[in-house]
C-alpha cells in the first residue's frame, strides 16, 4: 500500500511538472504566434481603393492618371483622403457637372493630389491641428477638437484603414483645393469644371488678373461663354496678347443679370464692359452681331448668369472704311472698284469712316467688272464719263442703309436705302434693286455680318442699280 502511495506521489509530481511545462511552452508559442501573425496588409492603396464599392469613383478618376496610379500602387509611405461615392456626386452638383469625364484633367489632377500627403502615412491619432502639405502644394487645415475635421466641414468616416505604403481615412466630402474653392458656384464654374471650355479658362488666365477678379466679384453680370469650338469658329487658333485677350473677354460680360427672357424679340443692343453687342432674337433662336448663336441659356451662379455661345464675339476695331480699305489692299484684294468708287464721292466715304450706325450692301469686284461689261464700258473712269458722278453717287447711296441691320435681323420686304428702297428675300438670300433687275443680287454667305464700329458689311454679287441709271 505504502509503495502504491509512493508511486502515486512521485505520478503526480511529475505531471504537475509536465503541466507547467505545457503551460509555458503554450505561452511561449501564444506569444510568437502573436508577434508572428499580426495581422499585416498585403495590398496598396490603389488595390485597397479597388476592392472598396464606395470608392469606386475614386478609382475611376485615378485611372485617368496612370502614373498617380503607378505611384500609389508602388512602395512609398502615404496618407491618403479618399472621399466616397456620394461626396464625389456632391461635388460633381456643386460645380454643375453630370460626370467625371466632363471635368477638365488638370482641373480633376489638381483635386486627386489635393488628397495625397507623400511625406509619411499618418494615423488618425497622429493628426495634430494645423496645416498639412499635399502633392498638389496646397494645404489641408485639420481641426482635432470635437473630432477629425479636415478644411473646417469634411469628417473622417472610416480612419487608418492600412495599406503596404501607407494609410488610407475614408472621408465624406471632397477636398477642394484653395486655389479653386472661390470659383466654385459663380459663373466661372461652368467653364471652369467643362473640358468644353479650356481654351475660355486658358484666355482668361493669361489676361490680365482684374479679367477673372471681374468675374468672380459679387456684383451680378451676365456672361457669355464660348466654347473651345466657338474660338476656332471666330478665327482664334491661338491665344493673342494680353491686351487683346482682355478686350475680347470683357466683350462677353454685361453688368447685371439678362436672362433668356430678358431678350426682347427682334433686335436690341446690350452695353457690354467693352462696348455693344447687337442681339437678333426670333424662331430661329438667339443671336449676337449677326453670326453667334447662344446655344445654352439661364446658367446660373451666385454671382450672375451665363449663356453658351458658338462663335467668340470679337469687338469691332476699325470703321466701314477701313475695313473696305484693308480688304481691298490685302494679299487676295476684294472691294477694290467699291473704295475707288467711293473715293470719288468724298461724302459717302467720309459717312462710311464716321460714328454712327449704317449698313452697306458691299458689291464685290466681280459685281463692278459685271456692271462694266452690262453698261458697255472699260472700267471705273469710264462708267463715271457716261453716266456722270451724281448717278454714281446715287448709285452708292442704293447700297447703304441708315441703320445697323445684321443677316439676322433682315426680314423679306422692302427695305430703305439712302436712295429708293430695294426688296429683300430672307428665304434666298437675295436683294432685288430699284430698278427691278434680273437676276437679283445674292447675299454671299460667307462675307455677312462684317462688323465695324460704325456699322456692318454683307457682301453681294451684283451691284444694286435704282431706277433712272442706266
Amino acid at each position: 500500500m505504502k509503495a502504491n502511495q509512493s508511486i502515486l506521489k512521485d505520478w503526480l509530481s511529475k505531471a504537475k511538472v509536465t503541466v507547467l511545462v505545457i503551460a509555458i511552452a503554450s505561452l511561449t508559442i501564444s506569444s510568437c504566434n502573436d508577434d508572428d501573425n499580426t495581422v499585416r496588409p498585403t495590398q496598396s492603396i490603389v488595390a485597397l481603393a479597388q476592392g472598396n464599392s464606395n470608392l469606386s469613383t475614386l478609382v475611376a478618376a485615378l485611372t485617368k492618371f496612370p502614373d498617380l496610379v503607378s505611384t500609389l500602387s508602388g512602395s512609398g509611405n502615404f496618407t491618403v483622403f479618399a472621399p466616397t461615392n456620394e461626396a464625389f456626386a456632391g461635388l460633381l452638383t456643386a460645380i454643375g457637372q453630370s460626370s467625371l469625364d466632363d471635368i477638365p484633367e488638370d482641373v480633376l489632377r489638381e483635386v486627386l493630389q489635393y488628397h495625397v500627403v507623400a511625406s509619411a502615412a499618418v494615423r488618425s491619432t497622429q493628426l495634430t491641428a494645423g496645416p498639412v502639405a499635399t502633392v498638389g502644394g496646397e494645404n489641408i487645415t485639420v481641426t482635432t477638437a470635437g473630432g477629425i475635421r479636415l478644411n473646417g466641414t469634411v469628417s473622417v468616416v472610416t480612419a487608418d484603414v492600412e495599406a503596404t505604403n501607407g494609410i488610407v481615412h475614408v472621408i465624406d466630402a471632397v477636398l477642394v483645393p484653395p486655389s479653386i474653392v472661390p470659383i466654385v458656384g459663380t459663373i466661372v464654374a461652368p467653364a471652369y469644371f467643362n473640358k468644353n471650355f479650356t481654351t475660355l479658362i486658358a484666355a482668361v488666365k493669361a489676361a490680365s488678373p482684374t479679367v477673372l477678379q471681374t468675374l468672380l466679384n459679387a456684383d451680378k453680370k451676365t456672361l457669355f461663354a464660348p466654347t473651345n469650338a466657338a474660338f476656332t469658329a471666330a478665327g482664334i487658333t491661338s491665344l493673342p496678347n494680353e491686351a487683346t485677350l482682355n478686350a475680347v473677354l470683357t466683350y462677353h460680360v454685361i453688368e447685371g443679370e439678362v436672362f433668356a427672357a430678358n431678350i426682347v424679340n427682334g433686335s436690341s443692343s446690350a452695353a457690354t464692359l467693352n462696348g455693344n453687342i447687337y442681339l437678333s432674337k426670333g424662331t430661329a433662336g438667339v443671336f449676337i452681331n449677326g453670326t453667334t448663336q447662344v446655344t445654352a441659356t439661364d446658367i446660373t451662379g451666385s454671382n450672375g448668369v451665363v449663356h453658351v455661345i458658338n462663335r467668340t464675339l470679337l469687338p469691332p476695331t476699325q470703321t466701314i472704311a477701313q475695313i473696305a480699305v484693308a480688304a481691298s489692299t490685302a494679299s487676295s484684294p476684294q472691294f477694290t472698284q467699291l473704295v475707288a468708287a467711293l473715293s470719288k464721292v468724298p461724302a459717302l466715304l467720309d459717312a462710311a469712316g464716321a460714328a454712327g450706325n449704317l449698313t452697306v450692301f458691299a458689291p464685290t469686284d466681280a459685281a463692278f467688272q459685271a456692271l462694266y461689261t452690262a453698261a458697255g464700258v472699260a472700267d471705273l473712269n469710264a462708267l463715271e464719263a457716261a453716266i456722270g458722278n451724281q448717278k454714281l453717287a446715287e448709285v452708292l447711296q442704293h447700297h447703304i442703309v441708315g441703320a445697323r441691320v445684321f443677316s439676322t435681323d433682315l426680314s423679306s420686304g422692302s427695305v430703305t436705302t439712302l436712295n429708293q428702297n430695294v426688296i429683300v428675300n430672307v428665304s434666298n438670300l437675295t436683294i432685288t434693286d430699284g430698278s427691278g433687275s434680273t437676276p437679283a443680287a445674292g447675299l454671299v454667305g460667307a462675307s455677312l455680318n462684317i462688323h465695324a464700329t460704325n456699322g456692318v458689311i454683307h457682301a453681294i454679287d451684283k451691284v444694286l442699280i435704282p431706277t433712272g441709271i442706266l
